[in-house]
């Protein structure tokens, strides 16, 4: 995997996200495709915490697709539902998990939260 996608995921997924609900308690696996090998990576998201590991175990949602697939979400460059419809990816399981795993990816750059653009907060001045 990129550089840049393994340091998203230990520095940036893992950790506190308050913006996550509070409810939100899963797991969910990475099975990352880059040539003949797999890379597998398994998050655990309990309560707004998010611990990321290295491991093949099950989960409630496996998300497969290929490294340059991955690298580009990382990048901002993919929407993660626009992966999904495309079949740059697939996914099994709680889906419910795949909406949330869609908030620990940045979106395109220069995108802005939906609700602040329909109440005209973070607009450019």
């Amino acid at each position: 995997m990129g550089a840049a996608a393994e340091e998203h995921l230990e520095r940036r997924v893992a950790g506190r996200h308050p913006e996550l609900p509070e409810t939100t308690a899963g797991t969910l696996r990475l099975d990352l495709h880059d040539g003949g090998q797999t890379e597998h990576w398994y998050v655990i998201i309990d309560h707004q915490n998010v611990e990321v590991v290295r491991s093949a175990d099950e989960a409630e949602l496996i998300v497969r697709a290929d490294r340059g697939v991955f690298d580009r979400l990382v990048a901002g460059q993919l929407h993660l539902a626009a992966a999904l419809l495309r079949n740059d990816l697939t996914v099994q399981g709680n889906l419910r998990l795949f909406m949330t795993l869609r908030r620990l990816f940045p979106g395109p750059p220069g995108a802005r939260q939906p609700r602040e653009a329909a109440c005209g907060r973070g607009a450019a001045a």
